[in-house]
């Protein structure tokens, strides 16, 4: 009986050729299933919409399974729109893609040894004491194994699929292509600018050496930290596929959910508290906040830092925007907070005036009791609930066809995922508190 393992081990698929011919493979299943449920709701009397066509439980599951399969730049747009779905894409093609958030299929063995092989030589394992071909994680763009070099150094080791840089480009196109043809996309939103920006992070992303200047930053930057944990890199066996870093033994950050309440509310408020440092003091973002990108350790207390491939610099004017929004919000004044929106570009004067009302509404709803001063309540999921709803009926407004500036997405994002997170643990934070620091 084949285990976890060989269940998820699958070749990655590498020439842009390859996979060129793979999304058209799952753009014509997709739309040889929507054409057949249409004929099913016509033969019911019922007019078929693109979107119940195209949306059906057996179509939801080929595409995150094909996504996942193909991982590269294919994968991870899927993961970053199914984070965006207030802002992109329908609430429906969101939940498709959100399963894409969770681990990747692995390279099997002998993929990885030709890998290794590239990077290193044919006589790489005399590098290694131990080096165990069962990857500890695995996602869009690499695969991370525990290994440990004969000097005794205990290392995980990030592994870039093969021909993934490559194909970066063609995948995008292909992707959006394929968005296009579902009609869930409207025709008159202009994507180009996320994909032209996602193109670039993921050209950063695929460069290794890349990541571990980032990780020396961060490194650089909470040396006299004591609350934080940044893995040291070793060069020797670091390359542009490879990444070397030390490895940090700790636990996923959601164990921390059977933690006592002062241990929740004090990690998620430092990890709230480290992106307003990034923002105003570093001027520097880890923008990706996937739960396992955080873990912590119970012994210490210490929370872990790791994947800093999506590390963003923010520009001076960014940087100002987002510190205008502070005062405003801290004294809950609703005129100020639209003109910071407006400058953010969250709030343009080309979303519809019912459109533009709902989110200042939504502000208005979020804003007092999140900032008041006996702290909020991550834990009562009645205000994160009507958000949510509200959030998901402007998603299904198809005359909303603004995109707001790419790099405040990022921003946008990492804020979202940390109030998941937050909710996740049901923390209670004075968040007045943490913002008041920087007005």
């Amino acid at each position: 009986m084949k285990d976890e393992f060989d269940n998820r081990s699958r070749p990655v698929p590498t020439g842009r050729a390859a996979r060129a011919a793979r999304m058209g493979g799952l753009a014509g299943g997709l739309l040889t299933s929507a054409a057949a449920a249409g004929a099913r709701t016509l033969f019911q009397g019922r007019k078929p919409s693109p979107r119940d066509m195209f949306l059906t439980p057996s179509n939801a599951q080929r595409l995150t399974r094909e996504l996942s399969q193909m991982r590269g730049a294919a994968m991870k747009m899927g993961q970053l729109l199914s984070l965006e779905a207030g802002d992109l894409l329908t609430p429906e093609l969101a939940a498709v893609l959100r399963p894409l958030q969770a681990q990747a299929h692995f390279m099997p063995p002998s993929q990885l040894k030709q890998v290794l092989t590239k990077a290193w030589g044919s006589d790489f394992t005399k590098r290694f004491k131990k080096f165990d071909v069962r990857p500890i994680a695995a996602a869009s763009i690499g695969q991370v194994h525990r290994a440990r070099t004969h000097d005794g150094r205990d290392l995980a080791i990030k592994v870039q699929y093969p021909g993934i840089r490559d194909s970066i480009d063609s995948d995008l196109r292909n992707l959006a292509s394929l968005m296009r043809l579902s009609g869930l996309i409207p025709k008159a939103l202009d994507l180009s600018p996320l994909l032209e920006d996602a193109r670039a992070q993921l050209h950063e992303e695929a460069d290794y050496q890349q990541e571990a200047h980032s990780l020396r930053q961060f490194g650089d930057l909470l040396k006299d930290d004591q609350h934080f944990i940044v893995p040291q890199v070793y060069d020797d066996l670091s390359t542009r596929d490879i990444l070397a870093m030390a490895f940090i033994p700790s636990e996923p950050i959601d164990t921390l959910e059977d933690a006592d309440q002062t241990t929740r509310n004090r990690m998620a408020e430092r990890l709230i508290a480290l992106m307003m440092r990034e923002v105003f003091d570093f001027h520097l973002v880890q923008s990706d906040p996937n739960f396992a990108n955080f873990r912590w350790q119970p012994e210490t207390g210490k929370l872990v830092l790791l994947d800093f491939g999506a590390t963003r610099r923010l520009t001076p004017e960014l940087v100002d925007c987002s510190r205008a929004i502070l005062r405003p919000a801290l004294d809950n004044d609703l005129p100020g907070i639209a003109a910071a929106l407006r400058d953010l570009g969250l709030l343009s004067d080309a979303l519809p005036e019912k459109a533009r009302a709902e989110i200042l509404n939504m502000v208005e709803t979020a804003n007092a009791p999140m900032l008041h001063p006996d702290g909020f309540d991550f834990g009562d999921t009645s205000l994160v609930s009507d958000l949510r709803d509200r959030g998901m009926a402007l998603g299904r407004d198809r005359s909303i066809q603004h995109i707001p500036p790419t790099e405040v997405l990022y921003l946008q994002r990492k804020a979202a995922g940390l109030f998941l997170l937050a909710t996740r643990l049901r923390a209670q934070i004075t968040l007045r508190d943490l913002f008041q620091t920087y007005v």
